[in-house]
């Protein structure tokens, strides 16, 4: 049940990119979980866009000068360990950049800040949801597909 929202100034995406972006973040937040890619942890992935009024974005200094991003992930506390949280976050930089055009030298204006949640605080369908309830449907998941776990 992982979730992400990306929150960039106005303009900084085209409307491509905005229909688009969100999703392939939250695939590549599912593949860095070890999730099955299946459409019930598809479903249940989410991506947010947000834009802001360029306006609104400011540094210490004021306005801000060039565009920045920021991109934060929530997931069960244990879904990542820290090599999958550096491949995370080295992706969706990636993708950011790419998306908005800035190249790979504005890596600096991407933050991707990581928030696990603690067990018993993540809830859906009016119930509290525990890691372990979705480990058990990521198996059943994977016994319908066939797919092997994730190394």
């Amino acid at each position: 049940m992982p979730m992400l929202e990306l929150t960039v100034p106005e303009g900084a995406l085209s409307e491509e990119s905005k229909r688009e972006l969100p999703g392939e973040m939250a695939a590549a937040l599912l593949r860095w979980e070890g999730a099955p890619d299946t459409e019930f942890f598809r479903g249940i992935s989410w991506g947010h866009l947000n834009e802001l009024p360029a306006e609104a974005m400011h540094t210490a200094d004021g306005p801000g000068q060039d565009p920045h991003a920021v991109v934060n992930v929530s997931v069960p506390d244990g879904a990542l360990s820290d090599r999958r949280k550096a491949g995370l976050v080295e992706e969706l930089t990636k993708l950011v950049l790419d998306a908005s055009g800035w190249g790979s030298d504005a890596g600096l204006r991407v933050w991707v800040l990581l928030r696990d949640v603690p067990e018993g605080n993540w809830a859906a369908n009016g119930q509290i949801v525990h890691f372990e309830q979705l480990r058990q449907a990521a198996r059943a998941e994977r016994e319908k597909t066939g797919a092997a776990a994730p190394a």
